[in-house]
């Protein structure tokens, strides 16, 4: 039976870990994914100190909820692939401090965003680059049996399964595994995502649940706060083709709600969508 999990960025950004995780169990979710992204203050927590992991840990034993993954999508700043070299010391640099953090906080899967470089102009030496700090980045992992698990997103570098196949055969370890975003995934028109879900069904970790509009000649589409059922997911598809491959990894309602004049009846809305899709495939969740 699978598990849900809701996005550290759907609740109130405002608030402490104990009362982030008491509102994890409050609405009903099984886990909750943490944020290290681009911003300083989130970088921040890359170096927490023993007291606040210690609490954090506690909070998760007490409230029967758990911080399932880190998605750590601070790489869009420092990547791996920039032309920059304090960049890329700094992207090796976040990443280790991240495996060492999900290690003292009993995570095992760390997402990876999938950009080589995102403000700067990408090229075969990007890619070389990006490939160069994922190896040491799977070595350090495996050390403490963590999973880099890499996104699929929002630019061509890593917008399929098929893409990240092909990292794969270069590092063929099972310690780097792919996070599939079913709206990323569907928003690019060359994809075809069951078929993409079929490929890759032996590396997925966790699967994001996301609507998206798609990306046409005339439209760069949109990739978050598309509101559940106005984008262009088939969700029964893809969730039916998931089910039929025996897939029973956890699934991330990802959304940003953090602002939300009323988050909870955001959230509310969009499990009251996703949840009877997933049973009606066969789910029981």
């Amino acid at each position: 039976m699978p598990q849900i999990g809701i996005y550290e960025k759907a609740l109130p950004k405002e608030i402490s870990w104990e009362e982030r995780l008491r509102l994890t169990k409050k609405m009903g979710f099984d886990f909750i994914e943490m944020s290290i992204d681009e911003t300083d203050e989130r970088l921040a927590r890359l170096d927490m100190s023993q007291d606040e992991i210690k609490k954090i840990r506690t909070c998760c034993q007490v409230e029967g909820v758990r911080i399932n993954s880190i998605c750590l999508s601070g790489h869009r700043r420092f990547p791996f692939g920039s032309n920059n070299l304090e960049k890329r010391k700094q992207a090796e640099i976040i990443l280790n401090k991240a495996i060492e953090l999900a290690h003292q906080l009993g995570i095992t899967i760390i997402q990876i965003a999938g950009y080589d470089v995102y403000y700067e102009e990408k090229s075969m030496l990007s890619r070389e680059r990006f490939i160069d700090g994922l190896i040491k980045g799977v070595k350090k992992a495996s050390e403490y049996g963590i999973i880099l698990s890499i996104e699929i997103m929002d630019d061509p570098f890593m917008n399929s399964i098929q893409k990240f196949l092909e990292i794969k055969k270069q590092i063929p370890s099972p310690f780097l595994q792919v996070y599939p975003d079913l709206g990323n995934l569907s928003a690019w028109s060359e994809n075809n995502p069951s078929q993409e879900i079929e490929l890759g069904i032996d590396a997925i970790t966790s699967i994001h649940l996301k609507d998206t509009l798609p990306v046409t000649k005339t439209s760069e589409g949109q990739f978050r706060d598309v509101p559940f059922g106005e984008g262009c997911v088939d969700f029964e598809g893809t969730l039916r083709t998931l089910y039929r491959l025996g897939y029973d990894g956890t699934f991330l309602i990802e959304m940003w709600s953090e602002k939300a004049e009323d988050f909870e009846l955001e959230i509310k809305k969009a499990k009251d969508y996703l949840i009877p899709k997933l049973r009606k495939v066969g789910y029981h969740v």
